[in-house]
């Protein structure tokens, strides 16, 4: 059967729908579309939106309470952990005796206990080491750092509307790039390069709505796209998403129209400090939280660890691309 016959004879249900297959260099190209002052100014927008200096620093799940995770922001060393509540506890990663990393001490009664010399450390100690401020969304962990951040504190970091998350599949993925956060970001401001860059993952890419080079209104500032996501060279689901930055670190994609609508795909740029090059690492810290009103999708729910697995690894697989995209933006900008 032809594939004119078979898309004629094709569900429209169905959220999978056959695509005609486009040779990769005869698609529409998208250079005019993709002006580099546009993406600029958007870019410029973005950074100007308050943080209230929270950064996204690891996955949610992966703070345990009986073990400390050590991390990495903007060149300070942190530790995590979690009380006997479950409750997130986050603190500097050094201990204030002999400067011992926290990462390798142990959890007690809800307590960090160094393994140097047993320095006991919580929400109070009398030796001038604090906690800092933190917020577990249920899905990614965040540390407030005022003197990094030099905003105004805000008592939570900005987060944009999520499906309900008893309802739906996440999973977080963390790479890291040569680059800062602003080349990572930048990347997901120009959508147009989604189909010439990503050939395995999308197609039939348009971009319905991009914000004016001087708009001030932020409910006009985002970009519209009507994309098939591709499952195979010749199934792929369509969809509409429009992707916005509520602070100078996240751009979120958000289905708003086709399968899946309402699940969104946030990606954090988070700032981990100079390398041993001297150059500046940034860590790509993407939450997708997936969700579908079919029948269906509560069992997928049912072998969800099974599952993100395979989410992170397809997230992995676009950014290993985009992080080269960033890493090449950030070599030009500081070439002298």
């Amino acid at each position: 059967m032809s594939m004119v016959n078979l898309r004629h004879r094709w569900p429209r249900t169905w959220p999978l729908q056959p695509i005609p297959r486009i040779p990769w260099a005869r698609q529409e190209p998208t250079y005019q579309e993709a002006r580099p002052k546009l993406i600029q100014a958007a870019l410029k927008r973005a950074e100007a939106r308050p943080s209230g200096n929270w950064f996204v620093f690891a996955a949610s799940r992966d703070i345990r309470s009986d073990r400390p995770c050590g991390a990495t922001v903007a060149g300070i060393e942190l530790v995590a952990w979690r009380d006997e509540r479950g409750a997130l506890l986050v603190g500097p990663g050094t201990c204030p005796h002999l400067g011992a990393p926290l990462s390798q001490a142990r959890v007690d009664g809800g307590d960090l206990l160094c393994r140097w010399h047993g320095l006991r450390l919580g929400k109070t100690s009398d030796c001038g080491w604090r906690v800092l401020p933190s917020h577990d969304d249920g899905v990614l962990a965040w540390v407030r750092l005022d003197r990094v951040g030099g905003e105004e504190p805000l008592e939570s970091p900005v987060i944009t509307e999520r499906p309900d998350l008893a309802s739906s599949i996440d999973s977080v993925a963390t790479l890291v790039g040569t680059c800062e956060p602003r080349d990572v970001i930048a990347n997901r401001l120009d959508p147009w390069h989604g189909s010439w860059f990503h050939p395995y993952s999308f197609s039939r890419l348009r971009v319905l709505q991009a914000p004016d080079e001087s708009v001030v209104d932020d409910s006009e500032d985002r970009f519209v796209v009507a994309v098939t996501f591709l499952v195979t060279p010749t199934l792929g689901v369509p969809v509409r998403a429009e992707f916005v930055c509520p602070d100078p670190r996240t751009i979120v994609m958000r289905i708003i129209d086709g399968e899946g609508a309402g699940s969104v795909v946030e990606t954090h740029a988070t700032p981990l400090g100079p390398g041993p090059d001297g150059k500046p690492r940034t860590a790509v810290i993407e939450a997708v939280i997936a969700r579908s009103p079919r029948p269906g999708f509560n069992l997928a729910r049912t072998v969800a660890p099974a599952i993100r697995p395979l989410m992170r690894r397809a997230a992995a697989r676009l950014w290993r691309d985009d992080l080269a995209y960033a890493e090449r933006r950030y070599e030009l900008r500081s070439r002298p």
